[in-house]
């Protein structure tokens, strides 16, 4: 059965997972790269080295999120949103972003990339000591879809 989520069904995906897409584009390129983030009322909260990304959605900070639950090929949650990118310069709002960050759900087994500095998964007294930079998207229009429980056709030879 295919279907579309609700807004509390989008709500919890984009709550639940930990690992979304971005979609950015400037200069004539589009460029989708996956990330790791925590949300919170209506905020993706991100952190990230220097790279094309961030480059480019300093250029153009409308870009396009997206995450997803893949259970199998049929079963299956996905939300795409709409969103502004906002760097995060003043110590306030990195404050809350690394406390964000470090109160999300991670799997016991998770990448460097995903830890904020050597003192992970403990929040550091001074976020200066974090390398990279910090960063919130803004997610407005948001849709969902989802699959499940469904059998693939028979195959006739």
């Amino acid at each position: 059965m295919l279907g579309k989520l609700n807004p509390d069904e989008i709500e919890e995906l984009l709550r639940t997972q930990f690992v979304g897409r971005i979609g950015c584009s400037a200069d004539g390129l589009v460029y989708i790269v996956p990330i790791s983030y925590a949300y919170e009322d209506g905020w993706v909260y991100c952190h990230s080295a220097q790279g094309r990304k961030l480059d480019m959605m300093r250029k153009n900070p409308k870009v396009c999120f997206e995450v997803d639950d893949l259970r199998d090929m049929a079963n299956w949650k996905s939300v795409v949103a709409q969103g502004v990118f906002e760097e995060l310069h003043e110590r306030a709002p990195i404050h809350h972003c690394v406390r964000v960050l470090t109160g999300r759900y991670l799997p016991v087994i998770s990448s460097e990339t995903m830890h904020l500095g050597r003192l992970w998964p403990f929040e550091p007294d001074d976020e200066s000591e974090i390398e990279g930079v910090f960063f919130r998207i803004c997610l407005g229009e948001r849709s969902g879809r989802f699959e499940s429980d469904s059998q693939s056709p028979l195959i006739v030879g």
